[in-house]
């Protein structure tokens, strides 16, 4: 059922022009964030945080984690079995659940939006077809052995509890109403037309309305299976400028900001009304070097680099509200991740190491990077330390698509950037990404690899990386992980990490129960305390 808005609620609800210490209502939350990469409500084909945030409380997945500890709970499955041999997952739904239309949730759905997702081969199907699932094996991948009971046969040796952590995220995992998708079908499209501009879920909201660039509308599911939000509706406003929010906040007119400077996150946090909150989120912002480069294809002289970064200062000055310093390719959510290994700027060790590769009176270099701040500002600090051992490095820059794409070509020789996994708390979700490297070759492609994309390979952590992820035994398991992270310490790999991301957002102090991490957000338990 969608819920529309009168002409007049709406133009209440986008009123930007409220008078100073105006107030919200109290039933609607008003959040200004910026939906730039927001391009349409279809599960399967959502990409990047801020869709996962709002389709987070449109869709219900199976499992889900923990805003605090990533653990994995339970959501719509009161229930999962893994199989002894770690080739199957049974999972058993709650009763009673239904969709927003009123029809009930059974575990045909579960596979509809399974199937669905692999065979549209959307942005969101390459999580389960990097785990081997493919569309021509759905009806053996998954299997509805009765209404409540649905299980997921993985196709090759895998770590179950990483396929759970995936299943929890909006979009692979969004379990969809098969009979109304189905109903809205249109020359095969498998409701894909449709689903732009509808919802078809059983959270805790539906979409009322959403304009690109513009704003999004969730409305309260009246059929919701848990508590009943207190929440109303949300409005969540493209409002892409740091002082627009700002100002908002200020004045009364929004009751969260999700996407500020942090100039005017040090001042909102300084107003006695407001709270500024960060929180650990996914990846890291790190210094990647091109194995190409015949200077950085030099283990010493990669050794170098990491005494040539000056992680205090860049996290102290720079990063605040963005990210915290971490120097391990895994981020401190996973199991199994190591404390830093403690590297410190030190200039002399740094010219001692360039000497012993060949390099005393070091060389000429480019950094890479893109134009937002913190990027820019991080490159800048490493530009001058590098220049104190002697690398003149200058400094490219250029949009997401320019420095990124030179990446994903293999043509660059430094680069300041920030990715590397960890929306699943699981090391491969990190190691994967950032270390590991099947096919180095030109031909392979393999883009969405940093491996690859550094021309870094290294057989050994390969194996080690594929042996750990099947490893049955939990304790022998982590151990494995450990042993990992500290071999890439002494192989001095591609990408050294300077600073593990975080989100922040400012909000008004009678509004609790809000979770920013856009990955796991969701604003069913918002309430506002007047």
């Amino acid at each position: 059922m969608r819920h529309l808005l009168t002409g007049t609620a709406l133009a209440v609800l986008l009123a930007t022009s409220a008078p100073a210490f105006a107030e919200t209502p109290d039933n609607q939350l008003i959040a200004a964030f910026n939906m730039t990469n927001v391009l349409t409500m279809d599960p399967a084909a959502i990409t990047g945080g801020e869709a996962v945030q709002i389709l987070n409380n449109f869709y219900d997945a199976l499992v889900e984690l923990d805003p605090k500890t990533k653990a994995l709970e339970p959501r719509l499955a009161e229930s999962w079995d893994i199989a002894d041999d770690n080739m199957s997952v049974t999972f058993h739904l709650k009763p009673d659940v239904v969709f927003a239309s009123g029809n009930p949730l059974t575990a045909h759905d579960v596979k509809f939006s399974f199937d669905r997702n692999l065979k549209l081969n959307l942005a969101q199907s390459s999580g389960l077809k990097s785990r081997g699932f493919t569309a021509e094996n759905v009806d053996e991948e998954f299997v509805v052995e009765d209404d409540m009971t649905f299980t997921l046969n993985l196709p090759q040796k895998d770590d179950p509890k990483l396929i759970l952590m995936y299943l929890a995220q909006a979009g692979v995992g969004s379990i969809l109403d098969s009979k109304l998708v189905q109903e809205n079908e249109k020359d095969g499209d498998m409701g894909r037309a449709w689903l732009t501009n509808n919802s078809a879920g059983s959270g805790a909201f539906t979409l009322g309305q959403w304009r690109a660039n513009e704003y999004v509308i969730l409305t309260r599911n009246d059929e919701f299976w848990g508590d009943a939000p207190q929440m109303a509706r949300v409005l969540m406003r493209h409002l892409p400028e740091s002082q627009t929010q700002r100002l908002g906040l200020e004045q009364g007119d929004f009751d969260v900001g999700f996407s500020l400077s942090a100039s005017d996150l040090k001042a909102l946090s300084e107003e006695e009304s407001l709270t500024v909150e960060t929180e650990p989120s996914a990846g890291f912002y790190y210094l990647a070097v091109s194995m190409k480069d015949e200077h950085f294809g030099n283990q010493k002289v990669r050794e170098a680099l990491r005494y040539l970064i000056d992680y205090k200062g860049i996290n102290g000055a720079i990063m605040p509200y963005f990210g915290v310093e971490r120097q391990r390719p895994v981020n401190t959510s996973a199991f199994g991740a190591l404390d830093d290994p403690g590297y410190e700027l030190n200039i002399e060790k740094a010219k001692e190491l360039l000497a012993e590769a060949g390099y005393p009176d070091g060389f000429d270099t480019s950094i890479r990077v893109i134009s937002a701040q913190q990027f820019l500002d991080s490159a800048t600090a490493i530009q001058g330390t590098l220049a104190q051992a002697g690398i003149n490095a200058e400094i490219i820059t250029g949009d997401g698509g320019q420095i990124y794409g030179a990446m994903r070509e293999r043509e660059f020789a430094l680069l300041v950037g920030r990715g590397g996994g960890g929306q699943q708390p699981h090391p491969d979700s990190n190691l994967r990404a950032l270390i590991y490297n099947p096919d180095n070759s030109q031909e392979a492609g393999l883009t969405n690899y940093q491996g690859w994309r550094t021309s870094y390979q290294d057989d050994e952590l390969n194996a080690m990386i594929e042996a750990a992820l099947v490893e049955r035994d939990q304790e022998k398991q982590v151990a494995m992980y450990e042993d990992i992270q500290r071999l890439i310490d002494e192989k001095v790999t591609s990408i050294q990490p300077f600073s593990e991301r975080v989100v922040t957002a400012a909000y008004q102090n009678d509004v609790d129960g809000l979770i920013i991490d856009p990955w796991v957000s969701r604003f069913e338990d918002v309430v506002k305390n007047r």
